[in-house]
């Protein structure tokens, strides 16, 4: 997947190397010296665009044409919203992301602004931290569908209810499927005849309103 990245500070930085890891072709844009010079010691050099993101030029410059994702995370809301419009309906990139860095501006990030994907940061954390604080050892491991499911990580408690049930007597909240369990290191794939063992770490796709119930079964009581 070509990916292109308009700035290069932390979040871009971070986002550029994980996309290379994974395989994927990125080009990174910014233009700040500083941070072409960190930039630089982290990626290979062609893989920097030196310019102004927001310019028709740089992101040409930068294959945009040919683009199958772009990614803005500069530190100025309004420098990501054009560069959104600009990729969405200038270029017709398929899928574009923006971070959002004041919250109060989050409502301008939307599909009739060029955005598919909005980041909100500061909403991102706050909800991690309410939901590390209210489910104990349940763990968030990815969302979906803009943050409306999880994919959860909880390991069975002593005397927690779901030990010695199979999956198919377990009463699951709705919308709440269990993927994976890990036991012993290995994964089990998940069938109904399948019995909870205390340390069994479970793998569970949930909604928002599945998740207290589920981390009940889950935990000591």
């Amino acid at each position: 997947m070509f990916v292109i990245v308009v700035g290069g500070g932390n979040t871009g930085s971070q986002l550029a190397k994980f996309l290379l890891e994974e395989g994927h072709t990125v080009r990174v844009i910014d233009e700040r010296p500083n941070v072409l010079e960190k930039l630089a010691l982290e990626i290979p050099q062609e893989m920097i665009i030196n310019g102004d993101g927001s310019s028709p030029t740089v992101l040409e410059k930068a294959g945009v044409q040919k683009a199958q994702v772009l990614a803005a995370v500069t530190g100025s809301d309004e420098t990501n919203l054009v560069i959104t419009s600009l990729a969405r309906f200038e270029f017709n990139v398929k899928r574009v992301i923006a971070r959002i860095n004041n919250s109060k501006n989050a409502w301008l990030f939307t599909p009739e602004m060029g955005v598919d994907v909005s980041l909100n940061q500061a909403e991102i954390l706050a909800r991690l931290t309410a939901e590390e604080m209210s489910l104990g050892d349940m763990m968030t491991m990815l969302k979906i569908r803009r943050g409306k499911y999880s994919i959860v990580e909880e390991k069975i408690a002593p005397s927690a209810p779901a030990i010695g049930t199979a999956l198919k007597d377990l009463s699951l909240p709705k919308n709440c499927i269990i993927s994976g369990i890990i036991r012993g290191g290995e994964i089990i794939l998940p069938r109904g005849a399948t019995l909870l063992e205390e340390g069994d770490e479970i793998l569970a796709l949930v909604d928002d309103a599945a998740r207290e119930p589920l981390a009940k079964l889950l935990s000591r009581p």
